[in-house]
């Protein structure tokens, strides 16, 4: 067996870039999956209005400063 890639055959690289192509769409079908599952869809009835407070400088010598 020949554990170098560099002296490996035309037959083994095809392997590996097959291999990796597999495995590749398979994590991307999961991530795609994973994402579509899961109910991000906003109307006017759930949505939230949050508000910004008073804007804080961060300086640093840790202390805060309002401007």
């Amino acid at each position: 067996m020949n554990h170098s890639i560099h002296s490996a055959d035309r037959a083994t690289h095809l392997k590996i870039v097959v291999v990796a192509l597999i495995a590749g769409i398979a994590v991307a079908g999961f991530g795609i999956a994973a994402r579509t599952s899961a109910d991000y869809s906003q109307s006017a009835q759930s949505s939230q209005v949050v508000k910004a407070g008073k804007p804080v400088v961060i300086t640093s010598a840790g202390t805060s400063e309002l401007r």
